[in-house]
C-alpha cells in the first residue's frame, strides 16, 4: 500500500506527496503530459529533443547540474510516446534546491541558438548511432510503420526522420515548450523524508506564480482495426536472420492490458517460458527469443522477436512460433502456469515499490492516467485474470489478420 497526499495549485499544477521517514533522501519528480504521440508528423522527435534541452539552462540558472550536484543530488529524465519525465534525488534537507531548479525551467528555458545547436547535434548523433548505424537499429522504425497506418505511435520517440531534428528551428522549439510545458499539463510528485505541509509551502512559493498555460486537449487520429496480415522483408548487413512479429493489443487502462502482460510472461518471460523452452532449448531454431508488449496509454503492441540459429530458414522459424501461438489460442493455460506468472508480476511490482524514486515515478504515472489510486489496485486486476481470460485474449490478439511480420535477412 503506497500512501500519498494530493493537492492542486491555482494554476492547475497537480502535486502528490509520499512521506517516507525511513530514508534521508527526497525525490522530486515532474511529469509532463506530452510525448512523441503529440508531435506534428512533419516535426517528430521534439518531445525527446526537449528532454535534452531542459538541461541546457533556464532564465535564472545557466547550469542545471552544477547547483544540484553541490546539494548532493543527481538527476535524469526519459521520454516515451506518452509522456516526458524529469526526476532528481537529493538529501531531504536540501529539498528546496530541487524546487528552485525545477520551477525555473518550467517558468522558461533559456532558449538560445547555441543551446539548440548543441542539443540537436547530441540527438542527431544518438539517432545515427542507435537507429541508422547499429545492426537491426531500424527494426522498430519499419515495424511501427507496418503495424500503424494512422495513429502517431507509428513513429519512434527519437523521431521519424533525422531531418526533422536537423531542421528544428528556435521558434518551433519555443512554441512546443509553451504549448506543453505548463503547470496545467504537469504533475509534481515529492517523495521521501518530507512533510506534506512543507511541500505545500514550497510548491506555492516556487510554482504558484508560474502562468497556468492552456490545458492540452489531446485529439489524436485513431488506428482503425487491422483487417489483414501485413508483411515486410528486408535485407541488411547483420550477422543473423531475425524474425519480428507484432499484434495490436488494448490500451493501458483496459482489461486487455493485464491479460496481455500475463500472456507475454507465459510465452516469453525467461528461460522456462514456452517460446524459450521449445524453440531455443529444445528445437534450437533461435539463439534468443523474446515476447513482450508496449503497454502504451492508447492501444499498443504485443511483440515477438528473435535471432535465428545460422542455417535455419525464416519460414521454418515462423511456423514454429505459430505452433506455440496456436497452442495458447486453443488450450487453457494450466492454473499452476498462470499462478507462476502472477507471482512473478507481484514480485516485480513489490521490487519496484522498494525504491522511493520508483514510487515517485509511479505516483506521477498513475495520476497521469486519471486514476492515481490504481497504484494500489493494480495487483488485484492481475489476480482477477483467469485462465479463460488468457485463452479469450490470446485468440483476439494473435488473430492472423491482426499481425505484422518483418523478415530481417542477413546478407552474409
Amino acid at each position: 500500500m503506497i500512501t500519498y497526499n494530493r493537492f492542486e495549485l491555482d494554476n492547475g499544477l497537480r502535486v502528490l506527496v509520499h512521506e517516507d521517514t525511513a530514508t534521508p533522501m527526497a525525490v522530486v519528480n515532474i511529469m509532463y503530459d506530452v510525448g512523441a504521440r503529440d508531435e506534428n508528423p512533419a516535426q517528430t522527435g521534439f518531445a525527446h529533443l526537449f528532454e535534452h534541452l531542459m538541461f541546457g539552462g533556464s532564465i535564472h540558472i545557466p547550469d542545471y547540474d552544477e547547483p544540484l550536484q553541490r546539494a548532493g543530488g543527481e538527476n535524469n529524465a526519459y521520454t516515451t510516446n506518452d509522456l516526458t519525465n524529469y526526476y532528481c534525488q537529493l538529501p531531504a534537507q536540501n529539498l528546496e534546491t530541487a524546487f528552485w531548479l525545477e520551477s525555473d525551467r518550467m517558468l522558461s528555458l533559456a532558449f538560445t541558438k547555441k543551446s539548440l545547436d548543441v542539443q540537436r547535434k547530441v540527438v542527431c548523433e544518438e539517432f545515427k548511432e542507435n537507429y541508422i548505424n547499429k545492426p537491426y537499429g531500424d527494426v522498430w522504425h519499419k515495424l511501427r510503420h507496418l503495424a500503424y497506418t494512422t495513429h502517431p505511435y507509428k513513429w519512434m520517440t527519437i523521431g521519424d526522420e533525422l531531418s526533422h531534428i536537423e531542421n528544428a528551428k528556435l521558434d518551433d522549439v519555443k512554441n512546443f515548450f509553451f504549448r506543453h510545458y505548463r503547470p496545467v499539463n504537469a504533475i509534481l510528485v515529492v517523495a521521501g523524508n518530507v512533510k506534506t505541509e512543507e511541500v505545500k509551502r514550497l510548491a506555492e512559493k516556487w510554482f504558484g506564480d508560474i502562468p497556468m498555460g492552456e490545458k492540452y486537449v489531446r485529439n489524436l487520429p485513431q488506428e482503425p482495426k487491422q483487417q489483414q496480415a501485413r508483411r515486410l522483408e528486408v535485407e541488411a548487413d547483420v550477422p543473423l536472420n531475425a524474425l519480428y512479429k507484432a499484434w495490436h493489443m488494448g490500451s493501458r487502462l483496459s482489461k486487455d492490458y493485464y491479460a496481455a502482460d500475463l500472456i507475454t510472461e507465459v510465452l516469453g518471460g525467461g528461460a522456462s517460458s514456452r517460446l524459450h523452452h521449445s524453440l531455443v532449448k529444445q528445437q534450437k531454431l533461435f539463439s534468443n527469443l523474446e515476447c513482450y508488449h508496449f503497454g502504451t496509454m492508447e492501444p499498443g503492441l504485443v511483440a515477438i522477436e528473435g535471432k535465428l540459429v545460422k542455417g535455419v530458414k525464416l519460414e521454418d522459424a515462423e511456423k514454429a512460433v505459430e505452433v506455440e501461438l496456436n497452442r495458447i489460442k486453443s488450450e487453457l493455460v494450466n492454473d499452476t502456469e498462470l499462478e507462476k506468472v502472477k507471482n512473478k508480476t507481484e514480485s516485480i511490482i513489490a521490487f519496484e515499490d522498494m525504491s522511493v524514486m520508483s514510487r515517485a515515478n509511479s505516483l506521477a504515472f498513475y495520476e497521469l492516467t486519471g486514476d492515481v489510486e490504481l497504484i494500489n489496485e493494480e495487483l488485484g486486476k492481475y489476480q482477477a485474470i483467469t485462465t479463460e481470460d488468457i485463452l479469450a485474449h490470446s485468440k483476439e490478439i494473435f488473430d492472423e489478420n491482426n499481425s505484422s511480420t518483418l523478415y530481417y535477412n542477413s546478407k552474409n
